[in-house]
């Protein structure tokens, strides 16, 4: 199980603007507890998710509260709470908070994403799986988390 005390951020670590929105989020968000893990290095925490229906590939996810929000689902749960205090988190939180404009724009991320990450030599998908279930950043309840060890 997890051992987060709060809310856990699982953000692809080989992107440098998931890199930079997740260290934002921690260090000006606002957000209570949170915790970061890339998931690109935390290879058992990756296949894990991937094995629930979640993969890295498309997308950030958050567990929180027994809930597992990913993609388009977990940028917006972030963006939601923040308190934003740099000009970056002032100009995503509106954008993102709400869930249907959050929908509608993450295709951007994951395109801006695409392209850093070809920029930089590494693949989209880091298990190179073809995993092709998306769970279309859907948001799961469950009474625990899966199976997740710390790193």
């Amino acid at each position: 199980m997890i051992s987060a005390a709060g809310p856990l951020l699982v953000f692809d670590g080989g992107c440098p603007f998931c890199h930079h929105f997740a260290a934002l989020s921690e260090l000006r968000g606002g957000i209570p507890d949170l915790q970061l893990r890339d998931g690109r290095r935390d290879h058992d925490l990756r296949r894990q998710l991937a094995d629930r229906g979640y993969p890295l590939s498309r997308g950030a996810i958050v567990l929180e509260g027994g809930r597992i929000h990913h993609g388009a689902a977990a940028i917006q749960w972030i963006c939601a709470r923040m308190a934003p205090s740099g000009p970056l988190l002032a100009l995503l939180t509106p954008l993102f908070a709400d869930p249907a404009r959050a929908r509608r724009l993450y295709p951007l991320l994951l395109g801006a994403r695409r392209l850093a990450l070809g920029l930089r030599g590494l693949p989209e998908d880091p298990d190179q799986s073809g995993v092709a279930s998306d769970s279309g950043g859907r948001v799961s309840s469950s009474s625990r988390f899966p199976e997740i060890g710390p790193p």
